[in-house]
Parts: C-alpha cells; sequence; structure tokens
C-alpha cells in the first residue's frame, strides 16, 4: 500500500481527492488530506470509505508538517506557492517525492542536484496553467519538429472564467480559484515576451491596457494581457531561437479596461495597511485614493480622474460592485488589495447552480518545406458543478494522473522536472481525453 499526502484542500482540490479515492484500490495507494479546516478535507473525503481521511493541520507549524510528511511516500502540495519552498525542503530531507501545480521557484532550481542525488521526482507546472498548457503545447511542438517544419511564433493564453449560462455580471467573472491570485494578477513585476525578434516589455500599469484580441471558436472573443515571463520558455520548450513567443491570461471582453481602473488608482497595491476606521464605507475606500474635489462625490471624482464617461459601459460595471455606496467594509487591518479582495469576495461568488469555465488557446506559426502554416488548438471546459469545477478538474486531474506515473516506473528522470517530456505528457493528455479534457485543432 502506497501512501500519498494532500497538502491543503482548497478550491482547486476537490477532483484531485475524487480521482485519488477512485483509484485506490487497483492502485493500492491511501490518501490522506491535510487541512487548517479539518471538517472542510473530511467533507472532500467523505467518510464512508477507507481510501481516504482529511485531518487537522496548519503548514505553518514546521515540526507537524514534517512529521505527517515523513509518513507517506508522496507529498502533494496544493499550498498557496509562497510556501512550497518549506515543504520541498521538507521532502528532501525526508526523501519523499513531491508534486506541485505551481510555477518552479527560483530558489528550488539550486536544489535540484541534490533531489537527483537523493533519487527523488519533484514534478511541478503539473495543473493547468501551468501544466496542461505545457503539456498540450509540446504534443504540438514535437509534432512540427517530428516532420521537420521551423517554428516561428507562438501564442498560449488560458483563463478561468465563469460558463456562458451562469454569466450574470458585467464582468464576465466569479470565482472559482484563488481570489488572492486574480486581485495581485501581474503585480510585482513587467510582463515580458519577444515579438518579431524584439523583446518587449510591459509594466504593471500598462498591463491591463495592452491586450490582444482572441477569438476561440464557439466561445466568441476575450481579452488577452500578458502572463509574467515569456521568454524563460523557449529553452524549456526547446525553441530558443522562435522570434516570437507570448504567453497571456484570458479575461472575457472589457473585464480589463474595467480592472484597469484598480490599477490605476492604485487599489491592487498589497505593500501597506489601509488606515480606515472601522465605520469606514466602501465609497470612503473610494475616496481614500482619489485627490481632493469638493463639487464631487466618489463616483464623479473617480470618472473625472481616469477620464471615464459618466455613464459609460465602465462606470456600469464599477456601480454593479457597490463600490461607490453606503454600505459598511467591516474589516480593518488590510491592505487596498485585501480589501478589494473582500469586496469581490462577496460580488463574484460561484453560487450553488453556476458553473464555471476554462478556456485556453494556443497559435503554432511555422514554415515547412518553403510553405507556412498555423495550428490552432483550444480547449473548452465548463465545470461540473459548484465543488467540482472546470478549475477543480483542469488543476487536480494532471497531478492525480502523474501519481500514477511516479508510483508505476513511468517517470525515469530524477530532479526538478517539468511535464515536458512525452513520457509525461503523452499518458496524461490521454487519459485527460478519455474523460473529455479534449483540444480541438484546426
Amino acid at each position: 500500500m502506497r501512501s500519498i499526502l494532500i497538502l491543503g484542500a482548497g478550491r482547486s482540490a476537490s477532483s484531485l481527492i475524487q480521482y485519488l479515492i477512485d483509484h485506490a484500490r487497483e492502485q493500492q495507494w491511501r490518501v490522506t488530506v491535510a487541512d487548517k479546516d479539518a471538517d472542510h478535507a473530511r467533507k472532500l473525503t467523505g467518510t464512508a470509505n477507507d481510501a481516504a481521511e482529511g485531518i487537522a493541520l496548519d503548514a505553518t507549524d514546521a515540526d507537524a508538517r514534517a512529521m505527517l510528511i515523513a509518513k507517506h511516500d508522496l507529498v502533494i502540495s496544493m499550498l498557496p506557492a509562497f510556501m512550497h519552498m518549506d515543504v520541498l525542503k521538507d521532502c528532501l530531507r525526508l526523501r519523499k517525492h513531491v508534486i506541485t501545480p505551481s510555477y518552479v521557484p527560483d530558489a528550488l532550481w539550486a536544489l535540484d542536484a541534490e533531489f537527483k542525488q537523493a533519487g527523488l521526482i519533484v514534478l511541478n507546472e503539473m495543473g493547468l496553467d501551468p501544466g496542461i498548457d505545457h503539456m498540450s503545447a509540446m504534443r504540438i511542438l514535437d509534432r512540427i519538429r517530428a516532420m521537420g517544419g521551423t517554428m516561428e511564433a507562438f501564442e498560449s493564453y488560458c483563463g478561468g472564467l465563469v460558463a456562458p449560462e451562469s454569466d450574470d455580471n458585467l464582468w464576465g467573472y466569479k470565482f472559482s480559484w484563488n481570489p488572492r491570485n486574480v486581485i495581485l494578477a501581474g503585480a510585482g513585476g513587467s510582463a515580458k515576451y519577444i515579438e518579431n525578434g524584439i523583446t518587449k516589455y510591459i509594466p504593471y500599469h500598462k498591463l491591463f491596457q495592452r491586450t490582444s484580441r482572441i477569438d476561440v471558436p464557439g466561445f466568441g472573443a476575450f481579452d488577452g494581457y500578458a502572463n509574467r515571463d515569456s521568454l524563460k520558455y523557449r529553452s524549456h520548450y526547446g525553441i530558443d531561437g522562435i522570434p516570437t513567443m507570448k504567453r497571456g491570461t484570458l479575461r472575457k471582453g472589457g473585464f480589463c479596461t474595467a480592472w484597469d481602473c484598480f490599477v490605476q488608482l492604485g487599489c491592487t497595491d498589497d505593500g501597506f495597511i489601509m488606515e480606515l476606521g472601522t465605520d469606514a464605507t466602501w465609497n470612503d475606500y473610494i475616496h481614500a485614493f482619489l485627490p481632493s474635489v469638493a463639487d464631487r462625490d466618489a463616483r464623479a471624482g473617480l470618472a473625472h480622474y481616469l477620464g471615464l464617461e459618466p455613464e459609460g459601459t465602465v462606470m456600469k460595471m464599477l456601480d454593479e460592485l457597490r463600490i461607490f455606496s453606503n454600505e459598511r467594509i467591516g474589516r480593518t487591518g488590510l491592505s487596498p488589495a485585501g480589501l478589494l479582495q473582500h469586496l469581490l469576495e462577496q460580488r463574484w461568488v460561484l453560487g450553488p447552480e453556476d458553473k464555471d469555465l476554462v478556456v485556453m488557446w494556443h497559435r503554432f506559426s511555422y514554415s515547412h518545406e518553403g510553405t507556412s502554416h498555423e495550428i490552432h488548438a483550444s480547449l473548452v471546459v465548463v465545470g461540473q458543478d459548484q465543488v467540482h469545477t472546470a478549475m477543480a478538474r483542469t488543476v487536480g486531474l494532471p497531478i492525480a494522473m502523474a501519481c500514477k506515473l511516479v508510483f508505476n516506473n513511468g517517470i525515469n528522470d530524477r530532479g526538478v522536472l517539468l511535464p515536458l517530456k512525452p513520457g509525461i505528457y503523452l499518458p496524461v493528455l490521454d487519459e485527460l481525453e478519455r474523460i473529455g479534457v479534449v483540444f480541438h485543432e484546426r
């Protein structure tokens, strides 16, 4: 019997847990789900099976965390990304394989040799984005290379959104994953990509102004904004000399223009605590970011400050959030970003009958025997319900499927890995297709 420890039972963990439970008997594994909220962990594992249990764990308690890791063969960290390094160091010291859905921290590459020497698999970026994006891209890139094609451009965009039938707000958005990551998207640095051989940079304060229109067959047009550092994946993908490469995030058309208001005001700043009284309102929150103009209320002041049409679409989107209301905030001691998150967690709730939507789109431009070709590949997944969302399925299922590869000697490499080789991406993508997570090419 092999044992799997899942650290964290957040929004993206439900389908991962269910898959591991469903395959526990045939794979001879047992699952422990450790979360700060033990009742929530037990709800996801259920009480009518002996394949899994939910327990309480404060993952910041180093001793308790290490003691639990020591009892298992494989660790899956679904914790916030900033906590991964502590878990990874525990796994190295305690000689445990580990899988995460998150980007590889720079500090982890420095430990690659030690993980290799210990014979350990550290599989990262194994979720949706990053994860399915890498695997689906590599499958097509390897195919193009095999036929002798030369890559000229690659673009990749992904978004977690709300399904059309549940889209009942002007933003076209509801939370199906970590809200904090949505609020802070793009903050803390410039986006970087390459276009026609020229490296391009987009500073954060311009990020949501410089968007691209992305058309996905059957689902219409989206806004795409550049995501982090696209250039580092040229070497990972084996396309170092490619003149155009860009990775980005998708939102419903109009979202980025409205979101830019919060960026320009400073509402997404997470670097200081706002000094607002216990009776402060959302109107007070907005007023705090505006120049003092005696004859204008917060709404009129914001429209004037940002040059917006008072009765235009963007102002209507802000009105919908009731951000100019005299409704009390009810929280103190938070940053501007923390307060904005508090507001939006109330406004963008995925309701009991709502379904979310995941959309991914790739464009491959290449030449072959003197002729130019282009492939568009798109993935659209609609959530099953409020628990087994499209986000939970596409983040969690690749991780769960990778557990079989780890335990059944399907991964020969050791050390810090990404899912970029056929031995990983082919079996995972094939199994995803069998359950309806399918890319369509044209």
